[in-house]
């Protein structure tokens, strides 16, 4: 390779660490502000710029605040991720036994089925709050029943997200169905006993997209819930906060709620990455 060559590829590798640099810090900066902000003393009031970005005192006030009996927090906490965990496991049970049969068997209307599930999920489901919200009120499944009703809509809808995992089972060769088929076993066994452990990406993606979805929902939460303050998850109590007339010091506990809220997504990102990122392309290749 010539001199001029070397000295191109310096440069464009400087020009792109540049480049990835300045975004990595657009990227954190408000997560830094955010954990800056809720180590910020509750009575401190705000001054400059910099006085605002950079407490004058750390304190761990609002951390303490949330997790005291004063604050209803932890059962808001606790409401989140029970609804999260249910609709991740009953979620993904349900779109992998959806994306077998629609991948693995043929049937009559199966191809209307699927494009049918395609156009109906473009529509969002804010169309459909208020004759959910009557559905869910005759069933008991608001405010106070607000938690069971929230997974039950979460799980209920869950076999329409089927394209990615079918394709990703689309790559795995009908051969050893035919084998397994001809040796005696039934397409349950050839499930379970074979499709499953070969999925395990796919699998860990499906779970994680529907755990997300549940964690960071407000605007279902809220309206489910329609002020009963017991069934609240983490979005709408905090945006609750934020109402109130002492915005300057709730500001402060909402900021470290959010740090809060982050810690088990950040967890689970960084723990199944490799398989998050194996089941997003695996699931691309064929549709």
């Amino acid at each position: 390779m010539s001199k001029s060559m070397k000295t191109k590829r310096t440069i464009g590798n400087a020009i792109t660490y540049i480049v990835l640099i300045v975004i990595s810090f657009v990227w954190l900066f408000p997560f830094v502000c955010l954990f800056l902000q809720s180590l910020r003393s509750y009575n401190e009031g705000g001054g400059g710029m910099v006085e605002y970005l950079l407490p004058k005192q750390f304190s761990l006030d609002s951390y303490a605040f949330l997790l005291s009996e004063e604050s209803q927090f932890i059962r808001w906490y606790g409401n989140t991720l029970i609804i999260a965990a249910f609709v991740a496991l009953f979620q993904t049970i349900v779109v992998l036994c959806v994306s077998y049969a629609l991948s693995r068997m043929r049937f009559k209307g199966r191809t209307f089925l699927m494009k049918f599930w395609l156009i109906l999920g473009m529509f969002p489901g804010f169309l459909t709050m208020i004759c959910l919200y009557f559905l869910l009120k005759q069933f008991g499944l608001t405010q106070a029943g607000a938690i069971p009703g929230l997974i039950l809509i979460a799980v209920a809808s869950s076999g329409m997200g089927y394209y990615v995992i079918k394709g990703y089972f689309d790559t795995i060769p009908k051969a050893l169905d035919e084998a397994a088929r001809i040796d005696g076993a039934s397409r349950a066994r050839v499930f379970f006993t074979m499709i499953i452990p070969m999925s395990k990406p796919i699998i860990i993606y499906a779970a994680l997209v529907a755990f997300m979805a549940p964690w960071c929902d407000y605007v279902f939460a809220s309206y489910v819930a329609f002020g009963y303050s017991d069934s609240y998850n983490v979005a709408v109590a905090m945006q609750r906060w934020v109402w109130t007339n002492d915005y300057q010091g709730y500001f402060t506990r909402f900021c470290a709620g959010g740090m809060l809220i982050a810690v088990p997504v950040t967890i689970l990102f960084i723990c199944l990455q490799k398989y998050y990122v194996e089941g997003v392309t695996g699931g691309a290749v064929k549709g």
